[in-house]
């Protein structure tokens, strides 16, 4: 099992790693949008926060030797299912032609105010 650090990224607010690899498999822990350089959830409104959100996913899978057509799985977690649209062309646009499984859930609340969180499976194999 190796852990994984990304320097670019927001430091983990918690006990936990970015992602930890695993026999070809690196399981990526939740992205906020959190500013790397303030820790700071970045302002603008969900728009912003999923760019922000995918610039640190972006992040995390280049420290771990992937790109964002190694993700396998992602999870997607909205504060309000309003913002569905919005979040769904920002990934959309990321991701580009290539189309991980997905699942999309509301919750009741996310760290530090988020509208945001994503977390992803990326099989390097």
């Amino acid at each position: 099992m190796k852990i994984i650090n990304a320097e670019g990224a927001p430091k983990a607010i918690g006990p936990y790693s970015h992602a930890v690899a695993v026999d070809g498999i690196i399981f990526c822990s939740g992205q906020i949008p959190l500013n790397p350089a303030t820790m700071e959830i970045v302002a603008g409104g969900i728009e912003a926060q999923t760019r922000q959100v995918l610039s640190n996913v972006s992040t995390v899978l280049a420290e771990a030797g992937a790109r964002p057509t190694d993700v396998a799985k992602t999870t997607i977690f909205l504060t309000d299912m309003k913002d569905f649209p919005a979040v769904n062309q920002l990934y959309g646009d990321f991701f580009g032609d290539h189309k991980p499984a997905r699942s999309t859930v509301a919750v009741a609340g996310l760290p530090m105010g988020a509208l945001v969180e994503i977390e992803c499976l990326v099989v390097t194999k």
